[in-house]
């Protein structure tokens, strides 16, 4: 894990994605190749590196192979520019846009450590791999020198460098370098369209070679350090001599920017590539002699070569796309030229050997109104709704418009922004909260989709993605409160990438939602910014927003300028509560005084009340109807109007507290099903099964308890009461006795429905109790009056004991 103690203001960032990304997802910018084991490395926009098996089988195959991914390193937060497999392929040297570099050991795939010594962008590494040297250099104008010996030997425990050497005498930043293996020269390429030459043995620049007309974007040297290749963003690739400090040749055979280039082991030709989407070998003892041996689907990023025996003559590619190919080059050039109509001029290879397919990345994204749920397209074209909330997908809508999804799926609902960004450079989504405006998303369960929640319960979204990303920490709060604000939440996936980073960009921790079992306490204080660790460990939220409106009596022809009443209000107080605060206070006072019924309905004024009203519904709050009514500046003019007619208002108004009473027994309900599944969970013989039983059927066990029924004792056919059926007969009807008045059995308590429960566990042959409902389908409800028919006794089952009872009367008496 990156461990650093943050300085500046710190957001959490998280990346919603699949769990096993085996394909790139972005450009790929970065491939070394591991000639001793077979494995290729590729790394670019998606921010991971992936090790793949490219081993030919023993003959040459004439179909076109795939090669196997293998692992993938996962580390950085931002795209990786560039790779360096250095100590024989045992290590391998990776630059980032997170201004990091990382050191990886390639056998078992993970992190040994992070360097952050560069203040930007890492754009390239250069190699020296005789004295295994390394340099890395960047945005921040600097260029470092490093012992592969000393990286090595640094962990997580162990980042201190000590004896680094740099360069920081340049004024531009640095998006190319070179070195030949002894590390005698080092080249680097800049937009001040010149390449400056260095020493590293005293990191003292030697000269200036000037004569490019744009950016300087790849640079080889050959081995001795007396010549070197440029290519740069104005097309073309020239030869320096070092020595004369000139350029000797010059290769025009792109017609846009050139981006990478590789020459052979001999210095003799070189490979290169760019933006037109071809690469061209040229020969540098003749440059006016290019041939075209690729054309590619979109630009080309890198290229690498592999040259050796007849059969291992490869050329791979990587481009804005996503995918890898290998180019087999045929031993005898001339040959192979053959003329394609699509070209002007003959291509050396048609079709690639081996192809490594890429995924498709978002390039769209739609948050809706809710603000929960982001619509995407990638670039395949296919359509997908995500869950932020849950920070998975939810629905692949395949090739369709998306303008049409988004307005199938948005709700006229009005939900502050609680996201500060979200990213899809990665091809992924990468979502970032921000202290100044997380916590700002507070809504209703009606409104966000909870239908398992009161309606009017209140939510923030905030809270609820913090105590679901962090879901594993051991000193999180625990908190199975359903009316909590963040109740109901539902875990991130473990694999979740969590980042926190300062508002540069630059990384201060990464882990996994998984990792966060074996992160310490003292870990999260230091790391951590406040307000995560306010809510995830003692569940603290700031207050509601508020909202200043205005009440207003509708204008009339006698009153033309009614007085405003100036409120103020939660912002997610609905219609519903300002008709009943207008009942309250202003209606039923006047009804009482002057004896007068009506009823009421609220209208909102579109300012000034000349325009055209629009009738308000209860439900709606009021911020919606700021946002989607009001529509301006100022605060929000609401009016109402008493109708006088039939209905009374007061009839109205005792609706209302019904309704309120009916959401007030759910929300019981609820806490009550919630309480159960708990105690369940803490009982040790029945902890194993407490998940056997759904919240819905402990709902129906509760009612079928309640209506006077037992999981363990199920009432007798009252018809086999009766003298005539052979049974006990019914006593009051036999013998003439007053019927008692039958009285409804009590609610059942937690604790009498958990021992339900448990004697229906003692006594069930399996050992089961996700059998209840089974149990409950196949004894129907009774009515509690039909149940107690015999008497007023409460609790359940007392057939026997009436019976009892009554045989011995009728004995002695």
């Amino acid at each position: 894990m990156m461990v650093t103690a943050p300085r500046k203001r710190v957001q959490l960032s998280f990346v919603v994605r699949d769990q096993f990304e085996k394909k790139h997802r972005g450009s790929i910018v970065a491939l070394q190749y591991d000639s001793m084991n077979g494995h290729l490395y590729s790394a670019g926009s998606d921010t991971i590196i992936r090790k793949w098996d490219i081993r030919l089988p023993e003959h040459i195959a004439t179909n076109k192979q795939h090669g196997r991914y293998l692992s993938s390193m996962e580390h950085h937060v931002d795209w990786v520019n560039d790779l360096v497999l250095c100590c024989s392929g045992k290590n391998l040297v990776s630059a980032s846009s997170d201004t990091t570099l990382k050191i990886w050991n390639v056998e078992k795939g993970f992190c040994m450590s992070t360097l952050r010594t560069h203040k930007d962008y890492v754009r390239c590494l250069a190699y020296a791999k005789d004295v295994e040297f390394i340099a890395s250099a960047g945005l921040d104008h600097c260029i470092y020198l490093w012992t592969v010996d000393t990286l090595t030997r640094l962990n997580s425990m162990n980042n201190a460098i000590s004896g680094t050497s740099s360069f920081n005498e340049t004024s531009n930043s640095i998006y190319s370098i070179a070195m030949n293996p002894t590390a005698t020269v080092l080249v680097s390429g800049s937009p001040e369209n010149a390449l400056r030459i260095w020493d590293p043995r005293n990191c003292v620049r030697v000269c200036k070679l000037r004569g490019h007309s744009d950016n300087i974007r790849a640079i080889t040297v050959n081995k001795d350090g007396t010549q070197c290749l440029s290519a740069s963003s104005d097309g073309t690739i020239r030869l320096w001599s070092i020595g004369q400090q000139r350029c000797i040749a010059s290769i025009n055979c792109h017609s846009d920017s050139v981006w990478t280039l590789q020459a052979d082991s001999n210095f003799t030709h070189v490979y290169s590539g760019g933006r037109d989407h071809r690469v061209y070998r040229t020969p540098l003892n003749d440059v006016s002699k290019s041939k075209l041996v690729v054309v590619e689907d979109s630009p080309i990023q890198k290229v690498i070569i592999l040259l050796g025996e007849e059969y291992l003559r490869h050329l791979y590619t990587a481009t804005w796309g996503s995918s890898i190919k290998r180019w087999d080059l045929p031993a005898d050039y001339s040959l192979s030229m053959k003329m394609n109509s699509n070209y002007d001029e003959p291509v050396m290879c048609h079709e690639p050997g081996l192809y490594i397919k890429g995924a498709p990345s978002i390039r769209q994204q739609v948050v809706l109104n809710d603000k929960r749920h982001i619509v995407t397209k990638d670039t395949e074209g296919f359509v997908a709704t995500w869950d932020v909330l849950q920070a998975r997908k939810i629905n692949d809508h395949g090739k369709v418009e998306m303008d049409k999804i988004i307005k199938e799926s948005n709700k006229k609902v009005f939900v502050p922004n609680w996201i500060n960004n979200i990213d899809v450079k990665s091809g992924m989504l990468q979502i970032t909260l921000d202290e100044s405006e997380v916590f700002s998303a507070w809504t209703t369960a009606k409104d966000a989709g909870f239908a398992d929640r009161p309606p009017e319960s209140r939510l923030n979204y905030g809270g609820m993605m913090l105590r679901s990303l962090f879901n594993k920490w051991p000193y999180a709060m625990k908190d199975d409160d359903e009316e909590s604000p963040v109740g109901n939440y539902v875990p991130a996936p473990e694999h979740t990438p969590i980042l926190l980073m300062e508002e540069n960009g630059k990384p201060v921790f990464r882990c996994t939602a998984n990792d966060m079992v074996n992160i310490a306490d003292s870990e999260m204080q230091e790391f951590f910014p406040r307000w995560v660790l306010d809510i995830v460990e003692k569940n603290q939220f700031p207050k509601y927003n508020k909202i200043p409106f205005n009440l207003q009596k509708f204008p009339t022809i006698s009153d033309k300028n009614p007085k405003k009443e100036r409120l103020s209000a939660t912002e997610m107080l609905t219609i519903r509560k300002v008709m009943e605060h207008v009942y309250d206070r202003i209606v039923r006072p006047a009804e009482q005084s002057e004896g007068t019924n009506g009823t009421s309905s609220l209208y909102a004024a579109q300012y000034p009340p000349a325009l055209e009203q629009k009738k308000l519904e209860p439900d709606v709050d009021l911020r919606s109807v700021k946002h989607f009514v009001w529509k301006q500046a100022g605060d929000l003019v609401i009016q109402y109007k008493v109708i006088k007619g039939n209905t009374s208002f007061k009839k109205w108004s005792e609706r209302l507290k019904e309704k309120k009473i009916e959401d007030e027994s759910q929300r019981q309900r609820l806490e009550q099903v919630a309480r159960l599944k708990e105690k369940l969970r803490r009982e040790r013989e029945l902890r194993d099964q407490a998940d056997l039983l759904t919240d819905s059927d402990i709902d129906k066990l509760i009612e079928y308890l309640n209506a006077g029924n037992s999981l363990t004792a199920i009432p007798i056919d009252p018809s086999m009461y009766g003298m005539n059926n052979g049974g006990y007969g019914d006593p009051y009807a036999d013998y003439g006795y007053d019927r008692p008045k039958t009285a409804k059995p009590e609610e059942r308590s937690d604790e009498d429905i958990f021992k339900e429960i448990v004697a229906f566990y003692k006594t069930n042959p399996d050992h089961n109790i996700g059998n209840i409902p089974d149990t409950i389908a196949s004894n129907p409800n009774k009515d509690w009056d039909h149940n107690h028919r015999f008497g007023d006794f409460k609790g359940v089952n007392h057939q026997a004991k009436l019976f009892s009872d009554f045989e011995y009367n009728r004995k002695v008496g």
